[in-house]
């Protein structure tokens, strides 16, 4: 059997350069499914949000798709919503508004307030100002550490459609308003039988579901959904906090599963569309064919998307680099920092594309067009996989930032940076936020 390096090499398919306005087109094959799920290898490099930028733009033009789920939370994507679909509200452009709206306004700031997310939000506002508003692209938030805001979200939409019941909402997450500003807190006074605030918190969101004909009978249906969505938001939060202190796993386990319910419900209440995921590599590649799944038994939104609407609905497309530099920091809200990224061990994936000597590619790993032949050398192989978050330590990037993957089985197609440099972030200092646990495996993802 050829060695892997030799089949490896004559798979991939050289890329133009992103800005080249033929770069797009490489990836019409991947498109038509219900979702198309783009990854990161690090939450700080400029040519992987500029890649899937462009992918984007030509999935949103060229094939129907109208929704672009992020790995951020609901109420600051929803103030981009608000801006790129012209909807009433306080709306925001990545760096704020004149309002005074900052969204992602919190540890990593330079994660989607950078210049390259600006473009991609301003491309979509210039978009949809031609077009009726059915037909206009959305930008919605999938993560859960906005529990003050969601709490405050869900008050001002009852204000405007039922005071009586925003008494009651108030009442209710009053358990939770001492621990808002520090929810890891509440974590921590839960397992110390302080505090237990799920019962009222249920209670808010069967309400809310129980009304929802009533509700969006009287109002905007846009305007319901995102309560419903942040009183989900609440709950789940509600239990990720609590979970944080019995295992990194049933908490990782519970944010992933609070995004792939997110997304389903995007997709049923815009019954027909198409979605686009933005996330990290880690939450997009199916967790089973990594040692998150086979060794610590978590899952992600991937191999959730995977199970739960068909693998034949779902795409799923991972990036990664060889060296270059990178936006990140080295502890949880310290400033940001331009780092320069190690070069690919020889153990890894990465050492494997960077071998081919090929500066960028897209391999296309589907079962019915990836060579029989480099599937079993794929298969054989035992490879690390490099994962950057937020967080960058490559004094111990062994055990921070590699684990066990199977690269054929864990996306559908591979993309590839040979050397990449960082995002340009919007601002450097960055303001203090607590801990999520989640989001520090692998640190800060």
């Amino acid at each position: 059997m050829p060695q892997l390096q030799e089949l490896f090499n004559s798979a991939v398919q050289p890329l133009p350069v992103i800005q080249d306005k033929n770069f797009s087109s490489h990836f019409d094959t991947f498109a038509g499914n219900k979702v198309v799920l783009l990854g990161d290898g690090s939450h700080g490099t400029s040519e992987f949000y500029s890649a899937r930028a462009e992918i984007t733009k030509r999935l949103i033009e060229r094939h129907g798709y109208t929704m672009i789920a992020v790995e951020a939370d609901w109420p600051d994507a929803e103030a981009i919503d608000r801006y790129v679909r012209l909807r009433p509200g306080p709306k925001a452009q990545i760096g704020g508004s004149a309002k005074g709206y900052e969204p992602f306004n919190r540890f990593p700031t330079w994660m989607w307030r950078n210049s390259e997310m600006q473009q991609l939000v301003e491309w979509m506002r210039d978009r949809n100002q031609a077009l009726p508003p059915e037909q206009r692209a959305g930008f919605y938030g999938l993560d859960l550490y906005s529990m003050g805001a969601s709490i405050g979200a869900v008050i001002d939409y009852l204000d405007r459609v039922d005071p009586q019941a925003s008494k009651q909402a108030r009442q209710r997450y009053g358990c939770l308003e001492p621990w808002v500003d520090d929810p890891t807190s509440y974590g921590l006074a839960s397992l110390r039988g302080m505090e237990d605030c799920e019962a009222p918190v249920m209670k808010m969101l069967g309400d809310l579901l129980e009304r929802r004909l009533e509700y969006i009978g009287s109002r905007d249906g846009d305007e319901y959904h995102s309560g419903e969505q942040n009183a989900h938001l609440v709950r789940d939060a509600e239990k990720y906090y609590k979970a944080m202190y019995y295992s990194s796993a049933s908490s990782w386990n519970l944010r992933d599963m609070h995004m792939f319910d997110t997304l389903e419900r995007l997709l049923k209440h815009n019954e027909g569309e198409k979605a686009i995921v933005w996330a990290h590599n880690s939450h997009v590649g199916d967790a089973r064919y990594t040692s998150m799944g086979f060794r610590r038994k978590e899952l992600n939104i991937g191999q959730l998307c995977r199970e739960r609407l068909g693998r034949e609905h779902v795409t799923i497309l991972g990036c990664g680099t060889h060296t270059g530099t990178v936006a990140a920091a080295h502890e949880w809200d310290d400033d940001m920092q331009i780092m320069a990224v190690r070069p690919s061990r020889d153990d890894s994936w990465e050492i494997v594309a960077h071998d081919t000597k090929v500066p960028s590619f897209v391999l296309d790993l589907r079962q019915d067009r990836i060579d029989p032949s480099l599937r079993s050398a794929l298969a054989a192989e035992q490879r690390l996989q490099r994962f950057i978050g937020v967080i960058y330590r490559p004094e111990t990037e062994r055990a921070s930032h590699y684990s066990q993957a199977l690269l054929h089985k864990q996306f559908d197609g591979y993309v590839w940076f040979d050397e990449t440099k960082a995002v340009q972030p919007l601002e450097v200092i960055q303001p203090y936020t607590p801990l999520g646990k989640g989001e520090t495996y692998p640190f800060g993802l």
